[in-house]
């Protein structure tokens, strides 16, 4: 948290119990990867007709996804990771 009482990235991240199961069975430079959020991934809506509802974010040139939920909250906004798979 800065001085100002506002978290800047990177965001607190949770995880369901599945995605994080699922993050652990990982290879360890993909659940780096993962963790890092490095730029070159790519973020875009779930659905189209939900554009402020849940992401989905593909990383490692599109081998792997994690769908999230951002809430944006003034102090400490937080991410929600529902799923992450990777082949």
């Amino acid at each position: 948290m800065t001085d100002d009482g506002f978290m800047g990235p990177p965001w607190q991240m949770d995880w369901t119990l599945k995605a994080q199961a699922a993050r652990d069975t990982l290879p360890e430079n993909v659940r780096k990867t993962v963790d890092a959020a490095p730029d070159g991934m790519q973020v875009r809506p779930l659905e189209s007709s939900r554009p402020k509802g849940p992401r989905i974010l593909h990383f490692d040139n599109g081998h792997g996804w994690m769908t999230y939920t951002f809430i944006p909250r003034v102090e400490d906004p937080q991410i929600v990771v529902e799923e992450v798979f990777w082949q």
